[in-house]
């Protein structure tokens, strides 16, 4: 490879490509999905009619067949694991998630060939995955932390930490939203060498006082709630590693032994889990044996309930895995993006209103802290809450509905269409006067990662040009692809931090983030392309390592306003845009908004050029699936095929109930997934009578599978590209700074 990475430009609107680009696809090859349909039951079950009575001779039979396919079914179930709707309801995530991939398959990987015309694949050799490994979840190893802390003697070595909000100035101390609390000169000094590298021992000989006098003042000052005084475990994507730091730092060998032993104990459980691989015996055993070492030593559950407020991570470790086969794109494929590229800058203008919106609340609350004296950023933070201001979401909301009105404009899609197909061409001129304009965001807003699915007979159709694509989600202000998920499982994170340094030639303000969040963060998808040049500022959360250089403080961080921008300026000097502080937080605000479909509960397939921007949707009340309350299976896959015909719906679909968290597939010839269907059906209904099913068509569907492993089996796939916004194009100086240059 050359040291230089391929420059890949889309066809307009100032957008370049990242070299690299995920290959996601699920853990299972796609046919699995069909084999839940057993042959030609639908076409005998479709030769009765709706006005048909379902009884007779006919029927007799037909209920036989049914009964075969269903023993057939279960027999296949069976050979996979036991329940079979439960199964079957994985199997699906496993098998075909291409609306949604998630996690559930291994992380593959491609790069751009300018040199080449159309799409070629390697399989790989030696077996589907090219390597896989088994990580720690960082709650397990945090109460592994916890449970060590309760040693008052190994407290002794825990570094005392200043909160992060808290600023002393002279004898006072100030916390934001409080009165000034006066504090000693002594408290004072020991308040000021609190900074999570030192032990009490250390503070005490630093300040040439008995240590009994030092900790009685770091007691006085827990107790104050200025500091913290615990040993906390460094988010990251290996805890057991910031763990074993931490421990290895302390200078008792009678104290850091057997703690370190108690870690070594949870590490050599994890390798054993990894060593079981695929051997179901040894890996039950593996995993159980862990879970027992680890309630021993933590007199805490090995699995966290599903009913609590938990991140996704809820076992003691998970494993990822890389995906043997690699894709390598070429100009066929590229040439075709131009409708992307037109997504794209709808989806920059989406984020330059919200960063408006966003900048103004900010400056609200900047003039009404600042009439009282200086702003520091902890004051700042706290006083926008909840993140980044109240009234966000009901911006965002508007911002959303005048995005939807200018698609509606440039579409003008016909009242009760099926399919609209429009030229990019022939919108181009109305994309510009309505999105285009230069990136005027946060920092995170010059990235967006779109999902692209192929529609393909096989990778050698595309260099025809006989291919069609599936604009899947657009994940906007946001590399998706700097998430642990991906860059550990990159075989050389150096050509990532390549690609995020050629972004970013300078350094990045980067707030520290909690370590999960309920329902969707946790270590998988924190980012992981930080670098020595950025700078960490802790907020609320104060996750980061206070080892490392450039870790900052909030309090000590002042907000000031320069020529009209509002600025965090850094104890060293170095200056960001406020905005880069709430980055993260307005990303999970703004990622999943971008839409041009139109609202209703019908909306047609919508494509531009080659590409479908947007799948075919209905919306049925739940209370409306009249089959679903159908007692006899027979019966109801008889009439939920008559259903589905009144309906003209295909025969894959993807269903989105609001009980549920995800969607899940349905294939309208297999009686298990429609049984899935109509349970969902009456859950919802008896919840909400009038909550609506939404169902969108399966694009590409299982018999579209183009990306193949080294046995032959075809996968459901999308790319995951990472697209960023060329328009900002001096990263050393805010973004609306040179809008401001522009426009002068």
């Amino acid at each position: 490879m050359s040291d230089t990475p391929e420059t890949v430009h889309l066809p307009t609107g100032g957008w370049r490509l990242w070299e690299h680009f995920a290959l996601r696809g699920p853990g299972f090859p796609a046919e699995g999905v069909l084999r839940m349909a057993p042959p030609g039951l639908a076409l005998a079950a479709d030769k009765f009619g709706p006005g048909d009575a379902l009884a007779g001779p006919d029927w007799e039979a037909f209920t036989g067949a049914f009964d075969t396919g269903a023993v057939r079914t279960a027999e296949l179930l069976q050979d996979i694991r036991q329940r079979e709707e439960l199964v079957a309801h994985y199997w699906q995530r496993f098998c075909v998630k291409n609306d949604t991939i998630g996690f559930f398959g291994p992380v593959g990987w491609g790069r751009w060939d300018l040199a080449t015309d159309g799409v070629q694949v390697d399989p790989g050799s030696g077996g589907f995955l090219a390597g896989s490994r088994v990580y720690f979840a960082s709650w397990a190893i945090d109460a592994l932390a916890k449970s060590l802390n309760a040693d008052p003697a190994l407290r002794a070595w825990i570094p005392p930490r200043r909160v992060s909000f808290v600023r002393a100035e002279g004898l006072s101390v100030h916390l934001p939203g409080r009165p000034a609390q006066p504090i000693g000169a002594t408290a004072r000094a020991v308040l000021d060498l609190c900074d999570g590298t030192r032990p009490v021992a250390a503070i005490a000989g630093a300040l040439g006082i008995p240590v009994a006098e030092a900790t009685e003042t770091v007691q006085w000052l827990l107790a104050k709630r200025w500091v913290h005084w615990r040993l906390d475990v460094p988010t990251g994507t290996y805890p057991e590693r910031e763990l074993r730091a931490v421990l290895e730092r302390i200078a008792d060998p009678a104290l850091r032994e057997p703690a370190l032993e108690k870690l070594a104990v949870l590490e050599r459980g994890r390798d054993a889990v990894q060593a079981a691989g695929l051997d179901a015996e040894a890996l039950t055993s593996a995993i159980g044996a862990l879970e027992a070492d680890f309630a021993a030593l933590t007199a805490t559950d090995a699995q966290r309930s599903k009913g609590e407020r938990t991140a996704p991570c809820r076992g003691l470790v998970y494993s990822d895995a890389r995906r043997a086969a690699t894709a390598t794109l070429g100009t066929a494929l590229l040439g075709e993006l131009t409708p992307l590229a037109q997504c794209l800058t709808a989806a920059r203008w989406l984020t330059n209103r919200f960063a408006e919106r966003v900048g103004a609340r900010l400056r609200e609350v900047y003039e009404r802290l600042r009439a009282a004296g200086p702003v520091d950023l902890g004051s700042m933070w706290l006083g926008c809450l909840p993140s980044p201001y109240p009234e966000a979401g009901r911006d965002l909301d508007a911002v959303q509905a005048e995005l939807r009105a200018k698609w509606a404009r440039i579409l003008a899609v016909p009242e009760g269409a099926r399919r609209v197909r429009v030229s990019s061409a022939d919108i181009a001129e109305q994309v510009r006067a309505e999105f285009e304009e230069p990136g005027a965001g946060w920092s995170l807003a010059r990235y967006f990662s779109p999902d692209v699915l192929l529609l393909a007979e096989n990778p050698d159709a595309v260099a025809r040009g006989d291919f069609e694509m599936v604009l899947g989600e657009m994940h906007s202000a946001l590399n998706t692809m700097g998430a642990s998920l991906f860059v550990h499982q990159h075989p050389d994170r150096d050509e990532l931090i390549a690609e995020t340094t050629r972004d970013f030639p300078g350094p990045r303000l980067l707030p520290m983030l909690p370590k999960e969040l309920p329902l969707k963060w946790s270590a998988r998808s924190r980012p992981s392309l930080d670098r020595p040049q950025d700078y960490y500022v802790s907020l609320v959360d104060d996750t980061g390592d206070p080892h490392r250089p450039r870790t900052v403080l909030c309090a000590d961080v002042v907000v000031e306003d320069r020529e009209g921008r509002l600025m965090a300026v850094l104890p060293d000097g170095a200056a960001f845009d406020l905005l880069d502080v709430y980055a993260n937080t307005l990303t999970q605000r703004v990622m999943d908004r971008f839409t041009l479909r139109p609202e209703g509960d019908h909306t047609p397939r919508i494509s531009i050029d080659k590409m479908v921007v947007a799948r075919e949707t209905w919306a049925f009340p739940a209370s409306e699936l009249a089959f679903a309350e159908e007692k006899s299976e027979a019966r109801r896959y008889v009439r939920a095929r008559h259903w589905r015909e009144e309906h003209d719906l295909p025969r894959f679909v993807f269903v989105v109930s609001p009980s549920e968290p995800r969607p899940f597939y349905v294939d309208f010839d297999s009686p298990v997934y429609l049984t899935i269907l109509a349970k969902a059906a009456r859950r919802l209904a008896r919840k909400d009578p009038g909550a609506k099913l939404k169902i969108s068509e399966m694009l590409p569907t299982p018999e579209q599978a183009w990306l193949t492993d080294d046995q032959g089996d075809t996968f459901t796939s999308e790319l995951r590209f990472v697209a960023v916004d060329q328009t900002v194009t001096d990263v050393s100086r805010p973004a609306r700074e040179r809008a401001s240059d522009r426009s002068a």
